[in-house]
């Protein structure tokens, strides 16, 4: 028989036993669903992991001060325990000025920006929620002062108003810019009356007021969940004015990022700005160090995370195909014991054992593609309904859907070849005599 009539005669038989074909094919349709799906919504949560690390920068290093490691000693019972108590970082210990400046003079070709923030009632980047009222109405925000080379760097579209001038860096000056969430909110979206206005903001028993001197267009972080009509918004100030709000004017940084150079190597320049800081200023330091790490090596680290997460998930989904395949099996050698004569005649009448096995696993793949491409159809339909859920865009891999198809054939193959074996080595006396 033809391939051709083999795969007709495979469809005949599954038209003749729907509901048998269908629990045959079960275990196939679940596994195969389930590896899609997990592949849908891993690769989707990589392309938003991706985006948000570009939207950082992904030529961007961050550079913190950190406790140094304390060699542990160990003894006579073998318990293990630090050399001692690690002191708490002080004004010394942190990143001043100075060493920003020579630095960035040292290296003026690799560095391009040196980003510095700080949130008011936090001297890290992040501040605590705090609310900006107007009348009966009120937006959720944070207050995050920028110095002008991350402004640059952020580049935010400005609707309205004007950004910072150098006089507003250099002196502190309360002035602010809000986003368009914010405006539209308290003042129906009329810019001209945020502009100049004094807005107060209200952070647990601290009030802040700043004038507005800009509206900047607001867009929502890749990992914001869903919409909400009051998101929390920046209200982004000059760096020096939220220093003198935290009383930090005076002290250093315990945490930047640095923007390199297109042909600057961040891999091995994150190892020369480490080596740099701590040869030059922490070297004396009993307790705090230097750490670099560059945003490209870690969007890396996070890819290679949900790739093996993708893959041991992707496994334990793939033993329901072990399962469905051993079913096809099962079914395989029914369907031979019912047609034991037919096998006979077609021998009789000069069939090759090869055009027999031909014919039997053609069967059994059939089966396995079918409930593939069944399972396909689920595995998208699921993997769609959990991304959606999350509030992110399904990503659907082509070449999933194409592993998938073939993994469906070799599993059709692989557990379709005992029963078609068994079958081409039937005697056709023995079988035209079976009853």
């Amino acid at each position: 028989m033809l391939f051709t009539e083999n795969v007709l005669v495979a469809l005949a038989g599954l038209k003749a036993n729907i509901m048998r074909s269908l629990l045959t094919m079960l275990g196939i349709i679940i596994g195969i669903a389930s590896v899609i799906a997990i592949m849908t919504v891993g690769n989707s949560i990589t392309l938003i992991v991706n985006s948000t690390m570009q939207d950082m920068g992904a030529n961007n290093l961050q550079m913190g001060v950190m406790q140094k490691s304390q060699d542990e000693e160990t003894d006579d019972s073998g318990m293990s325990y630090g050399s001692g108590y690690i002191r708490d970082m002080t004004d010394e210990d942190l990143i001043t000025k100075d060493m920003l400046k020579a630095f960035k003079e040292e290296y003026s070709d690799d560095i391009k920006y040196i980003l510095l923030s700080e949130g008011v009632g936090n001297s890290g980047y992040g501040a605590p929620t705090a609310k900006v009222t107007e009348g009966s109405k009120s937006a959720n925000v944070q207050i995050i002062g920028y110095n002008k080379s991350y402004m640059e760097f952020n580049n935010k579209e400005v609707l309205a108003g004007r950004e910072f001038l150098n006089q507003d860096y250099i002196e502190g000056k309360k002035v602010c810019m809000v986003s368009d969430k914010m405006v539209e909110r308290l003042y129906k979206g009329d810019f001209d009356k945020a502009l100049g206005h004094e807005i107060e903001i209200t952070q647990g028993n601290e009030y802040y007021t700043y004038y507005v001197v800009g509206v900047y267009k607001y867009v929502a972080d890749s990992f914001s969940f869903g919409a909400s009509d009051n998101p929390t918004t920046e209200v982004m100030i000059p760096l020096e004015a939220a220093r003198i709000e935290n009383h930090t004017q005076n002290k250093g940084y315990n945490f930047l990022m640095l923007v390199t150079s297109v042909n600057t190597d961040n891999n091995e320049f994150a190892t020369t700005v480490r080596d740099y800081f701590n040869s030059h200023y922490y070297a004396r330091n009993d307790a705090y160090e230097i750490a670099v790490i560059s945003m490209a090596s870690m969007m890396d680290q996070m890819n290679t995370m949900i790739g093996m997460i993708q893959l041991a998930l992707s496994v334990i989904a793939g033993i329901s195909l072990v399962v469905g395949g051993i079913g096809v099996m099962n079914i395989m050698l029914v369907s031979i014991t019912e047609r034991t004569k037919e096998i006979g005649t077609r021998k009789a009448l000069g069939a090759k054992n090869s055009s027999i096995r031909l014919q039997f696993i053609t069967e059994s793949v059939v089966i396995c593609v079918i409930g593939g491409i069944i399972g396909i159809c689920f595995g998208i339909a699921l993997g769609m309904v959990a991304v959606k859920l999350m509030g992110y865009e399904a990503v659907i891999s082509a070449s999933s859907i194409v592993i998938a198809v073939g993994f469906s054939m070799a599993i059709g193959i692989f557990f379709g070849y005992y029963p078609a074996n068994k079958a081409a080595k039937l005697n056709p006396i023995d079988a035209l005599r079976y009853e």
